[in-house]
């Protein structure tokens, strides 16, 4: 299957908004680790193996029948950007900026809950990439 329903990601990008939140809160950058590793896992291993989706999965039976989808392509370039700002967040907090290590969890975070709203910016990005690969390529003929 090469696309994936809607609330699957959604209850992925619920699950890194939380995380998120609840680090923040708590003062606890482990729990950027742990939402890395599970991003990571998910990436490498796909949608079977992210955690967040797998506990939501029995509460999401009757909306996937006829659920919107989204390209499985799509979805993973999306799960990568989690991981670059994930990263991102881990080195700064690894030097000790603590502060600049929550802002970029943070704006993972503020894209995970605009793409929960219904606007993705991973997916804008991707569009925006592909839109100037093939304008190029386009010129090379």
């Amino acid at each position: 299957m090469n696309e994936i329903p809607v609330p699957y990601l959604r209850a992925n990008q619920t699950g890194i908004v939380a995380f998120v939140i609840t680090a923040a809160i708590t003062r606890q950058p482990l729990l950027i680790l742990l939402l890395w590793v599970i991003q990571v896992v998910g990436l490498l291993f796909g949608v079977k193996a992210n955690v967040f989706i797998q506990f939501a999965k029995p509460f999401l039976k009757k909306q996937i029948s006829q659920a919107l989808t989204e390209s499985r392509e799509l979805s993973r370039f999306n799960n990568l950007l989690a991981v670059i700002f994930l990263t991102i967040s881990l080195v700064f907090f690894s030097l000790g900026w603590t502060i600049v290590g929550y802002i970029v969890a943070g704006m993972l975070a503020i894209a995970a809950f605009t793409a929960i709203c219904g606007f993705c910016l991973g997916c804008f990005i991707y569009f925006q990439y592909n839109l100037r690969k093939n304008i190029i390529s386009a010129d090379k003929i």
